[in-house]
């Protein structure tokens, strides 16, 4: 599976596109209903700390990890603006032994990282091992592999759309080869680490075919886009076609879970 990081500037580049603006205000939305204001947050993967950011706002004590120093930087910078207080660990997901020990945090999330990891079953596993017992809960999405046609036979890429039936991988709008996932397999790896699904959701449902640069619309209309995108990801059968699947998982036995 192809590295992030021969993405990275791309997507530095289109940070406030309609597409990322869709999917981050979606995964915030859907991850509000799980977290409470004081909780503490394990972020992997955490970029430039958009979701990071909106916890901590809520007054959630938040430790963001990620390899890219440019990302973090600007990670920090927003949130020395903004106020609130992170800590920003240099480092991927096999380092978190090593930076974090023993911790186990009342939420981790780990957005937009395991499409590129060759191994879902050992990530999801490491990614488990830090929520907190009984009450934590673990947000994750992936590539909906469900859906992996549609966005090709919306454009009108009909070669792309047939080839994309039978195949896990694909291209993404950063030009990296990465994976896509199916519920019932990642299920089956959360239920092997310990882990049972609460709920799930679709992200970008209705916007996913927009041109990589398109930028957002301003004012009510992006309010009543959000809405819609809001409204689809949590019903069927909308919500099998998001691009992304945000799943929210709790320990197996918990009372959440």
């Amino acid at each position: 599976m192809a590295s992030f990081t021969s993405g990275e500037q791309v997507w530095i580049q289109r940070l406030g596109s309609l597409r990322n603006v869709v999917r981050q205000e979606m995964i915030g939305r859907q991850i509000d209903d799980h977290v409470e204001p004081d909780s503490s947050v394990l972020d992997v993967g955490c970029g430039q700390g958009t979701q990071g950011l909106r916890l901590a706002r809520r007054g959630c004590a938040v430790t963001g990890v990620d390899p890219s120093p440019e990302l973090l930087d600007r990670f920090a910078a927003d949130a020395a603006a903004a106020e609130p207080s992170v800590e920003l660990i240099a480092g991927r997901l096999e380092d978190l032994d090593a930076a974090l020990g023993t911790r186990t945090f009342d939420v981790v999330c780990a957005h937009g990282l395991l499409m590129y990891l060759e191994d879902r079953a050992e990530a999801i596993a490491q990614l488990a091992r830090r929520v907190e017992p009984r009450t934590g809960r673990l947000s994750i999405t992936v590539r909906n592999g469900h859906a992996l046609a549609m966005r090709p036979a919306l454009r009108h890429h009909w070669a792309a759309a047939v080839a994309a039936f039978d195949s896990v991988e694909y291209v993404n709008e950063l030009g990296v080869t990465a994976r896509a996932d199916r519920l019932d397999d990642v299920a089956r790896d959360l239920d092997a680490a310990g882990m049972s699904i609460v709920d799930w959701y679709g992200v970008r449902v209705f916007n996913d075919d927009v041109a990589p640069e398109a930028a957002p619309p301003s004012g009510d209309e992006l309010e009543i886009l959000l809405d819609a995108e809001d409204l689809a990801g949590r019903r069927d059968p909308y919500r099998w076609l998001g691009s992304q699947l945000h799943l929210i998982a709790a320990p197996t036995g918990s009372p959440i879970g």
